[in-house]
């Protein structure tokens, strides 16, 4: 019986967080093991707002190399650039000639991304349809998805199944995958906001890359609600109970034990030790994501990696093709 496929990928744009390793990246590394991965770097959807060249292209190696780092084999999973693979762009435009306007005007995240700019790009509006061709381009079954994201596996569904219904059953219709594994983590200076790379506060996240001294004043820094005991309660303690989320997800304690250990003890030492855990946590990470920017490997990874992707994407696109009446040469 052949593994599900499992298609995921982040932006190159901001570095990657703690949230994004406990919400996604520590199931990567689980998943690649029972299903078959495929990882991408989205770069093409960062151009969707202004990039600097040169950071783009750090940027893009960086995240692959984090991939690297936390645990993605690249001999288990397929991982790689997804700009490296013309198909994307290729499969992206033939399902924007298929996706209607009103679709796209729905999309709650272009409406909180062009809220207040008096220009906006058409790449910002359309790329719900480039993110459709991504996950269509390789029959993924399963697509790990947040919130945020929903909306648009919602699209890439009706978009395969117009396709389908149009010219004939070729695409597999995907279904989220929401790990079983992992938490929600939010903003250090706001609990109800998620945390993310793209905040104009490097005190709301930890990055990976993050040095420990770094870590540790960002954690003391870390808003608390009033009062002084830890205990988990996000509807009357959302701070603190990010905090220990995060506690639990960097160590093997649960939260029970989290709130035994500092019982009566206030937000001093509980902040002094969850520091030290997360730096515990990310210290072999960032010494393993050094070694793979110093070897000079990372490229001949990210070509084995889109040669193997180029190969199933070059399927799809020859049979969507074929069937939409292209002449094939």
């Amino acid at each position: 019986m052949s593994k599900l496929r499992v298609l995921s990928g982040m932006q190159p744009s901001g570095q990657l967080t703690l949230g994004n390793y406990i919400g996604a990246l520590k199931n990567y590394v689980k998943l690649q093991h029972t299903h078959d991965c495929y990882f991408m770097v989205v770069d093409l959807h960062a151009i969707t707002v202004p990039q600097d060249p040169a950071a783009l292209r750090e940027q893009s190696e960086s995240v692959a190399a984090v991939y690297l780092a936390a645990g993605i084999d690249p001999n288990a999973a397929t991982v790689f650039l997804q700009s490296s693979v013309k198909a994307h762009a290729e499969l992206g435009w033939l399902l924007t000639t298929l996706t209607y306007m009103g679709e796209l005007e729905r999309m709650t995240q272009f409406k909180d991304k062009s809220e207040g700019k008096e220009s906006v790009g058409a790449g910002l509006f359309t790329y719900p349809s480039l993110m459709a061709g991504d996950i269509l381009l390789y029959n993924a079954d399963l697509v790990p998805v947040g919130e945020d994201q929903r909306q648009h596996l919602e699209l890439t569904r009706d978009l395969a199944h117009r396709f389908n219904t149009r010219f004939g059953e070729t695409f597999k219709i995907p279904q989220g995958y929401i790990p079983e594994v992992g938490a929600r983590i939010m903003s250090l200076d706001d609990a109800s906001k998620k945390m993310s790379k793209s905040s104009p506060n490097a005190g709301s996240y930890i990055a990976l890359l993050d040095a420990p001294d770094v870590i540790r004043k960002k954690i003391s820094r870390a808003v608390t609600d009033s009062g002084r005991e830890v205990k988990y309660d996000p509807q009357n303690k959302p701070e603190v109970s990010n905090l220990i989320s995060i506690y639990t997800q960097c160590t093997d304690l649960s939260i029970a034990e989290v709130e035994a250990k500092y019982e009566g003890q206030g937000y001093g030492p509980f902040k002094k030790d969850l520091a030290e855990a997360v730096v515990g946590l990310l210290e072999p990470i960032q010494q393993r994501y050094r070694e793979i920017r110093e070897s000079g490997e990372l490229h001949d990874i990210l070509r084995s990696g889109r040669d193997r992707a180029e190969a199933a994407a070059e399927a799809t696109i020859r049979e969507v093709k074929q069937k939409m009446g292209f002449v094939q040469l």
